[in-house]
């Protein structure tokens, strides 16, 4: 997850949600803008990106709901042939 909230924003969320997973903090905003994901030069728009092995972006998912995210990520997980962390 990204956001470009400052690390210590991005811990307190983080620890109130019991977040199990990384946030990349990018206060800066740059690796949002490399991404294109900067709204309006202030907010990183949650899409999903999945990076393959080589470092290639295999799929960029721009419908994200956060209800069913977890599970979408599997499944889109698993339909690019991602393989499960041992």
């Amino acid at each position: 997850m990204a956001s470009v909230d400052p690390p210590e924003v991005n811990a307190k969320f983080a620890k109130e949600h019991s977040a199990g997973y990384p946030i990349l903090s990018d206060p800066s905003k740059e690796t949002s803008r490399a991404f294109g994901v900067l709204k309006d030069d202030k907010f990183a728009t949650r899409w999903t990106f999945y990076i393959d092995i080589d470092g290639k972006v295999a799929k960029i998912d721009k419908k994200i709901s956060p209800l069913s995210a977890g599970d979408d990520m599997v499944k889109n997980m698993e339909a690019l042939n991602f393989k499960k962390a041992s």
